[in-house]
């Protein structure tokens, strides 16, 4: 029986069996309702809606601190002596490389399919309401963290719910919150091993296979699947067994490289038809408020545009605070601050960059797609680098790659702390996980599992709601957490002797072994 035999068994098997199970969950956690002709999902509303309550309650911390969260990041305001395992640089950097991935590439081309190009200005404006909700999650990660004995840090909502609901509301809470962090764990878990590693994996080796000839050429094998798989599983084991430092060191590098190739790579064709920029921008602009062939019209493209943005940076899900937790800092806040970057790298650079690259360049398959063609949303991408670049497909091919390994890497460590929190933290424990995490690297490059993947997306907005309820009622932490932050940071800039306040300022934090 050949490989390819045993794979199409076992999905068509997986299938199956989970697909009456996925189907009823995403029934329940993308439930939409019709608005003006088109289909709302309450789960984007409901992301949607947090991201502006934060912005008013915290005053719109995401426009008057950027210039401070980005002095942050540059290592302006750190503070020596700090618990934790990395700067603020690299715990963007490992957070960062968890959202900017093939949503950026494939989804960003679905959404102005849909809706149109105006869908492009709802997408910025709702990322810019994400970065004052990843502000608040990431606050509270830092805050309730827990340093272990060897030095190494534990977060996210896991952490956060439990201890800042019994911190808040005593007996009840405290119940309330460790059944909280055990399904959190759980959501994590399993969106980790699905979508943020076999599915990662197995849509940079379909694109390899694209570039190499396809299905006849030297990938297109299952014997060249099974090498693929191995060699990407290797790269995420020995960085696995590094820990977050590891993790954080090579996100550093391939991070800005990732979004440097690509940003490059839009830039070169906008250059090349910026003649046409001033009518794509207007295009973009007037299809907003008044777009064309759009299912709902403006409704319909506001819809496209913030599902594609709530999908693509994933604030308010839970899963950033854990990269976040792990920074050199003693202000929680400061953190806070510096994720709140995370958003608008992701959603209104990345994702706006592409889909301006797409408006001006105007491919035949967009058009299409427009149009009720069922084309693939890395097809429509990389035919607008095409036109100006027809040797594109292999660049695109280097940052999906890129862009798998850095997203399977940080979700290998979200799951690593999910794992610890459900079974512990033995060595056992961890070598267990970090051997089925890699064993499922080689599994993306052969199996589909697609029914599995559609659970885990589902399975992870259903944190969304669980995480952003605590945010609303932990939401006074955080303010407090940036007043003190904010003091000291007027204190530092005065020259004044801050050595004194940071010790008081400073939240014990809970060390375990």
């Amino acid at each position: 029986m050949s490989l390819d035999t045993v794979t199409s068994s076992i999905d068509d098997a997986v299938s199956g069996f989970f697909e009456p199970i996925a189907k009823w969950l995403g029934d329940i956690v993308f439930y939409s309702v019709p608005v003006a002709g088109t289909q709302l999902p309450l789960i984007v509303a409901w992301l949607v809606v947090a991201g502006l309550v934060f912005s008013g309650w915290f005053g719109l911390v995401q426009i008057r601190k950027f210039r401070l969260a980005v002095n942050v990041v540059r290592g302006k305001y750190d503070e020596k002596g700090s618990a934790g395992e990395v700067n603020h640089f690299q715990a963007l950097t490992a957070a960062v490389s968890g959202t900017v991935g093939l949503g950026n590439i494939a989804g960003v081309a679905v959404a102005v399919s849909i809706g149109g190009p105006g869908a492009t200005f709802w997408m910025i404006l709702c990322g810019l309401l994400g970065m004052a909700t990843k502000f608040v999650e990431v606050t509270l990660g830092v805050k309730y963290r827990e340093v272990h004995a060897d030095g190494s840090v534990s977060g996210g909502p896991m952490h956060y719910l439990p201890k800042g609901l019994t911190e808040r509301f005593g007996a009840r809470g405290k119940t309330l919150g460790k059944i909280l962090a055990v399904l959190a764990s759980a959501m994590i878990l399993f969106f980790g091993l699905f979508g943020g590693n076999l599915f990662q994996v197995n849509q940079s080796y379909a694109q390899l296979v694209s570039v190499t000839g396809g299905e006849s050429g030297m990938m297109g094998s299952s014997a060249g699947a099974l090498f693929f798989g191995i060699l990407i599983a290797a790269i995420v084991g020995i960085v696995l067994l590094g820990g977050i430092r590891s993790i954080a060191s090579v996100t550093s590098k391939l991070v800005p490289a990732m979004a440097g190739i690509y940003i490059v790579a839009c830039l070169v064709v906008i250059a090349v038809n910026v003649s046409d920029l001033p009518s794509a921008i207007s295009s973009i602009i007037e299809g907003a408020f008044n777009p064309e062939g759009v299912a709902g019209g403006v409704l319909g493209a506001l819809i496209v545009g913030f599902k594609r943005a709530a999908f693509s940076n994933e604030a308010g899900l839970g899963s950033a605070p854990i990269a976040h937790s792990a920074v050199k800092t003693k202000h929680p806040a400061s953190e806070g601050l510096v994720a709140l970057l995370e958003p608008f790298i992701d959603t209104v650079v990345i994702c706006t960059m592409t889909a301006l690259t797409i408006v001006i360049a105007n491919p035949a398959s967009w058009g299409e797609a427009r149009k009720g063609e069922s084309i693939g949303g890395v097809t429509i991408t990389s035919d607008a680098f095409g036109t100006v670049l027809p040797w594109f497909p292999y660049i695109l091919t280097i940052a999906v790659m890129l862009f798998a390994i850095s997203t399977v890497l940080t979700w290998g460590y979200y799951c690593m702390k999910a794992w610890t929190h459900l079974f512990g933290r033995s060595k056992a424990s961890e070598l267990t996980f970090k051997v089925m995490y890699t064993l499922f690297a080689v599994a993306g490059s052969l199996l589909t599992l697609q029914t599995l993947i559609d659970m885990a997306d589902a399975v992870l907005f259903m944190l969304a709601v669980i995480n952003i309820i605590g945010l609303y009622l932990l939401a006074p932490v955080v303010k407090r957490e940036l007043n003190s932050f904010l003091d000291y940071v007027r204190r530092r800039d005065a020259g004044l002797d801050t050595e004194a306040d940071e010790d008081e300022d400073q939240e014990p934090v809970k060390t375990t072994v």
